[in-house]
């Protein structure tokens, strides 16, 4: 029995001592996890106005973020996480700002800033307006297939993981398809991810047309002045092809995930990274750019204000999308790799003002060339990037027009333009293109209309 209960202590012993080494080593794990949910708790019930119970069943069920459990406090605006108890984290909601994960230095009470923004109605049909759509119908469109094309890729019977949560398709800027997963319609304000990268380079659309910024100049970065970095441009950052290191690993402590769920000032993660190669030598996919570029154009202007208000003033509201916010970090700046929210008919309402070249009825935003330049493939991309766009000049779509290029987010978020078809194709989604065949259902989609 002595020898037996020796036995149960070596092994409660050598269990403790691998617990504690996992714990250990996955300690700063937990700090990204918790987090995740945190800030994507926040936002969802605070932005999206979704509830507890549909967040933590949708949004946050996946693995490992599903490991948090979240705390929301309504009356407070905020959100707490943590994993098996370690490690909490919390984001606050603030008024025209968003949320925000905050650290022990963050003061919740001191006053902020927030946009000014300019939401005014407008009596003409969608989408220049707040009217409903005049009925019109196309002879040219197979309004069967594409409804059949639209309905495969939500969920089918007994499905219950909500792989497709919104599509609209626009031809001739009139919807000829719209469709919500359950739980969700029109009116439902999503997260785009990365397809505010897209957003934050229209920014730099508008200021060129305003003759405000040259983005052939070298990047205004102090620290880069001393060495062979002092040679990247703007254009360089927009087309990423810098240079500079950067790790865009979301399963791992990376670059990203530490700017994203770490950083108080996202927008110097990538400054100090060194250069591993030449501009326009190498091309590579960086989170850290996009909020870099958010700090060049934090710079732009001579007040904090100034530049909170411009992305809204210059062209978010001009264009009637109303329900877009675009959330900041602690330090203030806009998040411009990740964090843009909008229902599905605004983010149609941004692919429509690419789709026209920057007129939006009569009024041009940006100059017409700015469309070539960001569908104008980054050197070494192998077609398929452009200024903060993707585009399908290499045939990563096989099936879909050479001319479309898109807004890309995490999860499959996409707003697919295609000039050549005049139409605007808008899917919303928890997988990508792991879990959705998007050549098909692009192919579908365009062969529908003749």
């Amino acid at each position: 029995m002595k020898r037996f209960k020796k036995i149960l202590g070596f092994i409660f012993i050598g269990i403790t001592v691998l617990i504690t080494v996992a714990v250990f080593w996955n300690y700063p794990k937990l700090t990204i996890l918790s987090g995740y949910s945190a800030k994507n708790m926040a936002s969802s019930v605070f932005i999206g106005n979704r509830s507890v119970e549909f967040t933590d069943n949708h949004d946050n069920n996946f693995a490992p973020v599903h490991l948090a459990e979240d705390e929301v406090d309504i009356n407070e605006k905020s959100a707490s996480a943590s994993v098996f108890g370690l490690n909490e984290r919390k984001a606050v909601y603030r008024e025209g700002l968003g949320s925000v994960l905050i650290n022990d230095d963050f003061d919740e009470k001191a006053p902020y800033l927030k946009p000014n923004r300019h939401k005014k109605k407008i009596n003409l049909p969608f989408p220049y307006g707040e009217l409903p759509q005049k009925d019109t119908v196309f002879e040219n469109v197979d309004y069967k297939k594409i409804k059949t094309t639209v309905s495969s890729i939500f969920d089918g019977e007994g499905e219950s993981i909500q792989k497709t949560r919104a599509v609209l398709v626009i031809y001739k800027n009139q919807i000829i398809a719209e469709k919500y997963a359950n739980g969700l319609d029109q009116n439902s304000i999503l997260l785009g991810w990365s397809m505010t990268k897209s957003v934050l380079a229209t920014n730099y659309g508008v200021l060129q047309r305003q003759g405000k910024i040259d983005i052939n100049q070298r990047a205004p970065i102090k620290e880069w002045q001393t060495d062979q970095r002092k040679e990247i441009t703007i254009n360089n950052l927009l087309q990423m092809n810098c240079g500079l290191a950067w790790d865009e690993d979301y399963g791992s402590i990376s670059d990203a995930t530490t700017m994203l769920y770490i950083d108080g000032d996202m927008t110097k993660a990538q400054i100090d990274k060194e250069a591993i190669h030449k501009p326009n030598e190498y091309w590579y996919y960086s989170s850290g750019v996009s909020n870099l570029l958010s700090g060049i154009l934090r710079k732009q202007f001579d007040s904090y204000q100034e530049y909170l208000d411009f992305p809204y003033r210059e062209f978010i509201d001009k264009i009637g999308m109303h329900s877009m916010l675009i959330e900041t970090d602690m330090a203030g700046n806009y998040v411009g790799s990740s964090y843009a929210w909008a229902t599905a008919r605004d983010w149609a309402k941004f692919g429509l003002l690419y789709l026209h070249k920057g007129n939006w009825n009569g009024e041009q935003i940006f100059n017409p060339d700015w469309v070539d330049y960001v569908t104008t493939p980054s050197p070494t991309s192998e077609g398929d990037y452009g200024g903060h766009f993707w585009l399908n000049a290499g045939a990563f779509y096989p099936d879909a027009p050479r001319d479309m290029y898109s807004a890309n987010g995490f999860q499959g978020q996409r707003v697919f333009i295609i000039p050549s078809k005049d139409l605007i194709i808008v899917r919303f989604g928890l997988i990508g293109d792991a879990g959705v065949d998007f050549n098909r259902f692009l192919k579908e989609i365009v062969s529908s209309i003749q």
